[in-house]
């Protein structure tokens, strides 16, 4: 069971997802922008520039027991739902550290959390490199099923 970090565990973790986020601005080329949330919450927005989708972001929000990740996929589709969503179903078999889910107005996310006790730089890096590749891999394929008349 993961333990609920306190005030001054949270704040460092903080930090060290800052630090990360500020190099890989610096350092990955597919990393366009990188946002704060304003509100105070812990939370950061990374906009990524992608080949098979332009640019897409993923979202991490810090909570007292897990980093939870997730970046919106595509709109919620206009036909072939039912081949779409097992189409997706069987990809996340095959996923690790995310899956496909149905989020609001029926839209589709990749979303995934990890334990606190588990965020270190490998760990951000393999979910944001695995975020992209899933993005990159699986939109196209996605949209031809869930809009089949718009690709002719």
């Amino acid at each position: 069971m993961t333990i609920p970090a306190d005030p001054d565990q949270l704040q460092l973790l903080e930090a060290h997802i800052d630090r990360w986020i500020t190099a890989e601005r610096s350092a990955n080329p597919v990393v366009a922008d990188v946002a704060r949330n304003v509100d105070g919450r812990r939370s950061w927005f990374v906009r990524l520039t992608g080949v098979e989708r332009d640019s897409f972001t993923v979202r991490f929000h810090l909570e007292q027991r897990t980093l939870h990740y997730e970046t919106y996929f595509m709109p919620a589709p206009e036909e072939n739902e039912a081949e779409l969503f097992r189409h997706l179903l069987v990809r996340n078999h095959r996923l690790y550290g995310a899956t496909f889910a149905i989020g609001d107005e029926d839209a589709v996310y990749l979303v995934g959390q990890l334990p606190n006790e588990q965020i270190n730089d490998v760990e951000l890096d393999r979910i944001l490199g695995s975020m992209y590749q899933w993005v990159e891999q699986f939109f196209r394929p996605a949209m031809r099923i869930g809009f089949a008349s718009k690709f002719g």
